[in-house]
């Protein structure tokens, strides 16, 4: 079993080094998420996280995703580090090169599915013709190609996570980070999407991040990594068993 800085099929496409983040807490005493945290993930690679509640597991994701700066170190993507991009240009980078999905899909309710898939697209600059090509395109890859008209309330759980998932791929992102994505799905549904979430480093040669409670999800991955004390370490027994 690799540590957090192993990239073990080649080049790392996303690289940490050093990762500190610091909050400060209700009563002004500071507070260290991470300590030093460092890894490494190649392209096709698939990395699950795990740890207990509290550890840091999704502050690590948000450093990873350009959703927040750490107190020190830096994230590369492609070999561009955050830290030398002005604002504009990493808001542009996460849009562009950088797919979530969250456990709560945030999908906008007043928007079809179809909508909610192509508005990254939109945001990027695609015309409407071509956002609703590609929107329809995933929507098919993800089995819900009958479902395209539905808004988020008309489908089901799982459904509106799969809706989640053509989001995060719609600009063709060079990583995906997940968190908990299967936290608010039944069994049947969760292992659907856990098998949809594992292809997805194989389509183009991603990254992929997932940070997850659910052994089945992790069991899925190239490499598996906890979380403990601030640092990506390998996962211990009883992390490594079966649901």
């Amino acid at each position: 079993m690799s540590d957090g800085g192993s990239a073990e099929q080649g080049r790392p496409l996303l690289e940490a080094r050093g990762l500190t983040k610091d909050y400060v807490g209700g009563d002004g005493t500071p507070i260290r998420v991470l300590t030093g945290t460092d890894l490494a993930v190649a392209p096709g690679e698939f990395v699950a996280i795990v740890g207990a509640s509290g550890s840091g597991k999704s502050t690590l994701l948000h450093l990873l995703g350009a959703l927040d700066a750490p107190t020190a170190g830096d994230v590369r993507l492609e070999g561009v580090s955050y830290r030398d991009l002005d604002p504009g240009a990493v808001a542009a980078l996460r849009n562009r090169r950088v797919g979530f999905v969250f456990q709560f899909h945030h999908l906008l309710r007043d928007f079809s599915a179809l909508e909610n898939v192509a508005l990254p697209l939109r945001i990027a600059g695609a015309t409407d013709e071509s956002a609703a090509r590609r929107a329809r395109e995933l929507l098919g890859e993800v089995g819900l190609a009958d479902r395209w008209s539905h808004r988020p309330g008309q489908l089901s759980g799982g459904e509106q996570q799969r809706v989640a998932v053509a989001r995060a791929l719609a600009v063709e992102p060079s990583v995906v980070l997940a968190d908990e994505p299967s936290g608010n799905l039944d069994p049947a549904n969760a292992e659907r999407l856990h098998h949809l979430l594992a292809a997805v480093p194989r389509q183009g040669r991603r990254a992929l991040v997932v940070v997850t409670h659910n052994r089945a999800l992790a069991a899925l991955a190239d490499r598996v990594l906890a979380l403990h004390d601030g640092k990506l370490v390998p996962p211990r027994g009883d992390e490594m068993m079966a649901p």
